[in-house]
Order: structure tokens, then C-alpha cells, then sequence
């Protein structure tokens, strides 16, 4: 295994992915340079197989292309083959992580359809046992996954560090010439438990092609600071995500922070928004705002983007507003149907613009594109179908007839697969 003891950050290489060993699960691939993998993680209690498979669908609805659950109980593991057979009846694919803590060991010894069930597991070095008996359990878990050839994440977090870890790094930075602070010793402790896991699991058998790495943190900086530094050191695969980004625009703006920086970096191979929803919201945002990042970099591409103008005095009318949210709105309700049936349709761009200062120019550079009028200006609105002024539209019906200009272009523009 590389092992390269820098912390340097690394310089930016847009476009250029750090090279890592590819980690196949299920139908996906995580690494060797294949697309940035997004995946999200149920809140449900997985004893409920029913809710449980019911939000998994959801959420891979929604473009999850990885759904972890929590297996925390004997009755969670005896449910998880349950929820496998439930989301197959209902046609869902998508493989299912099993999220173990503490007493992951004894479960997958004592529910072996869970074992079997689930594509993936994740551990966490700092708590899949204390003591003389961390090893042994350490080791019980990478058996099972070598038995069904099963892949694992080793997810060391900020908040469960191993102490131990801990401690010998400690004494060993009294001894330096120029000791750390205390947060350099920490990124060390987090990173060091991930790599010498990953080792110890390679010792037992479990191939490096069955790796995943994570060091999860919540602050900004510390994130990007331990994952340029763990990147550096190894060439596993590598799981991007701060362990509680926080609610609303707080936590998608820090998320977007950390990994737009590492991402540029060419660093990650997957990654989850872990988001704390509005009460009563939908588990699915943290998925919409993982495949815009991804797409606003032009890294992938999932589903048709709205530019829409802000507003001004130009613009006090509130109807560009609402056209662009039902434009919006449209999209994602069609895109799981367009998917499916027209290929590349998740690069088309749109704009709704407000008025006559960037409107007409905005819209030309979109595939459609629609320029209201603003205050004063006369009460029309053009549209552009791939730079070229197509119609006007007049009257109460531009919405709905502009979203039918849309459909129409999908269907007559993108290739039906398998045609």
C-alpha cells in the first residue's frame, strides 16, 4: 500500500481524478475513475421493513445510486432481507449499505440473509470493539465480508475517535522537536485508524478492490485538510461527506464548501449530503443537492438545470418567479419517465429570464429558453430554441404553453433509447 507521509495540499486539476482502485457494489462502481457515486442514508427505524423500503425507493427515485440503512438490532438485521425482497417487488435495484456500530460482529454472525443481503457494510474503527476485544470483532466482521464478498467502508469520524489511536499519537508528538497542536494531532489520529484498518483488513483477506475509505468531520476546513492529506497517502476509494453538515442553507452551503474544494482536487469517489431535513421534508433533498453540486461543476449530469434570473426593480412582477419553479418542477416530476426513455436528455439547459437586460442573450445560450417581459416592456416573451428566436408568446397561457414547448423538444430532439 502507498503510504506517503505529506500534507501538502495538492495543487488543483480540474477535470483530473485522483487515481483509485476501483470498488465494485452491486451494479456500481466506486473509484477507478468512474462517476462521482451520490448516495443518502434512510432515517426510518429499519425494524420497519415496510417504511424502510418505502424511503429507500424513494430516495433512489430520486437518483440515490446508494442507499445506506442503520443495522443497529438482532430484529434491524432480521428485517434487512425483508426490505431486499419488498424494494425487488417494486422493481428497485439499488444496493443497500448496512451501517453497523458497536455490535456489527454479532449481528452478521447471527443474521446471515442480512449478510447476504446487504452490498456493502460499514465500520467504524472507532467503535467496532474496545479493548483486548477491538481486533478479534474487527476481524469477525472482515470474515463475513471475505465469506460473501461483501465490500466495506471503514469510516473513522471526528466525533468516535479511537483513543487509543489517540493516545500513542499523543506521546509520540511530545517527543517531536516542534510538536503539533492539537488538530493536527486529531486529522492524524482520524486518518492513521482509517489507513492501518484498511491494512489490518488486507492482512485478513479482504481485497483492496473491497475498500472504502471515509474521515469524516463537520467543519470545513478540517475536512479538506484530512482528506488532501489521507488522498496523498493511499490510492483506496474515498467517501467525501461532512459526518453533520447541519439543516437548510447552513448545511447545504458548508457541504458545497468542503466538497466543491476537494472535488476540484480531483479527490472523492462518492459522495453523501448528510442534511438534517425540515421536520416533515422529504429524506430526498440531500440527494437533489449532491447531484447539483456534481453538476454545477460539470462533473456529471442528472437531470435539466433552470437558469433563472434573481429579480430587480426591472422585475417586481412575481411571474418569472413562478414560471421558473414550475419549469423546475416539471422537469424533476418528468426526468425518473425521460431517463428512461430518451438518452443525453439530462444535459438540455433552460432559462427563464426576467427582462429585457440579459433575457434575450441568456436564453440564446440555453437549448430553450424564455425572455418575459419586465416592468414597462412590451407584454411578450420570446423563446429561443437553440439560439435561434422560435415564437412569442402572448397572453394568460405562457406557462403551460411553454412547458409544452418543452416536451415537445425532448421528444422530438433526444434519441429513445434502445431505438
Amino acid at each position: 500500500m502507498s503510504d506517503k507521509s505529506s500534507s501538502s495540499p495538492r495543487a488543483a486539476e480540474p477535470g483530473k481524478r485522483r487515481p483509485s482502485v476501483g470498488v465494485p457494489i452491486g451494479k456500481v462502481i466506486v473509484g477507478s475513475g468512474a462517476p462521482i457515486v451520490v448516495q443518502s442514508m434512510t432515517n426510518t427505524d429499519t425494524e420497519d421493513p415496510v417504511s424502510t423500503a418505502k424511503q429507500i425507493a424513494e430516495l433512489a427515485r430520486a437518483g440515490s445510486e446508494l442507499v445506506r440503512i442503520t443495522v443497529n438490532t438482532p430484529a434491524a438485521a432480521a428485517a434487512v432481507p425483508r426490505i431486499r425482497e419488498r424494494l425487488e417487488m417494486m422493481g428497485v435495484e439499488v444496493p443497500i449499505i448496512g451501517d453497523f456500530h458497536y455490535n456489527g460482529h454479532q449481528l452478521l454472525e447471527g443474521e446471515p440473509a442480512c449478510a447476504e443481503a446487504l452490498a456493502k457494510y460499514r465500520i467504524n474503527p472507532g467503535n467496532v470493539g474496545f479493548g483486548k476485544k477491538k481486533d478479534s470483532q474487527f476481524a469477525a466482521i472482515i470474515e463475513k465480508a471475505i465469506q460473501y464478498g461483501k465490500p466495506v467502508r471503514i469510516g473513522a469520524n471526528w466525533g468516535s475517535l479511537d483513543q487509543s489511536m489517540v493516545a500513542m499519537l499523543m506521546d509520540e508528538n511530545h517527543t517531536r522537536a516542534e510538536p503539533w497542536d492539537a488538530a493536527h494531532v486529531a486529522r492524524e489520529a482520524l486518518i492513521r485508524s482509517a489507513l492501518d484498518s484498511a491494512r489490518r483488513a488486507e492482512e485478513i483477506g479482504l481485497p483492496r478492490d473491497r475498500i472504502i475509505l471515509s474521515c469524516k468531520v463537520s467543519g470545513v476546513q478540517e475536512l479538506i485538510a484530512v482528506y488532501r492529506d489521507i488522498a496523498a497517502r493511499c490510492d483506496y476509494a474515498l467517501h467525501l461527506g461532512l459526518t453533520e453538515a447541519g439543516m437548510g442553507s447552513k448545511g447545504i452551503t458548508a457541504s458545497s464548501a468542503a466538497l466543491a474544494v476537494l472535488l476540484q482536487e480531483g479527490i472523492g469517489d462518492t459522495i453523501r449530503i448528510s442534511l438534517t431535513p425540515e421536520p416533515g421534508a422529504s429524506r430526498t433533498g440531500e440527494v437533489v443537492v449532491a447531484q447539483e453540486l456534481l453538476q454545477t461543476m460539470g462533473l456529471r449530469a442528472f437531470t435539466p438545470l433552470v437558469t433563472a434570473c434573481p429579480g430587480c426593480g426591472r422585475t417586481t412582477s412575481e411571474f418569472f418567479q413562478e414560471l421558473a419553479k414550475t419549469v423546475q418542477a416539471h422537469v424533476r416530476e418528468k426526468m425518473p419517465e425521460w431517463r428512461i426513455k430518451y438518452d443525453g436528455v439530462e444535459n438540455l439547459t433552460l432559462a427563464v429570464m426576467g427582462c429585457v437586460v440579459n433575457g434575450p442573450g441568456e436564453s440564446k445560450h440555453a437549448n430553450i429558453g424564455i425572455s418575459l417581459p419586465g416592468n414597462g416592456e412590451a407584454p411578450s416573451a420570446p423563446v429561443f430554441i437553440d439560439g435561434e428566436k422560435a415564437m412569442t408568446l402572448r397572453g394568460d397561457n405562457i406557462a403551460s404553453e411553454f412547458v409544452g414547448i418543452l416536451d415537445n423538444y425532448v421528444a422530438t430532439r433526444y434519441h429513445a433509447r434502445g431505438g
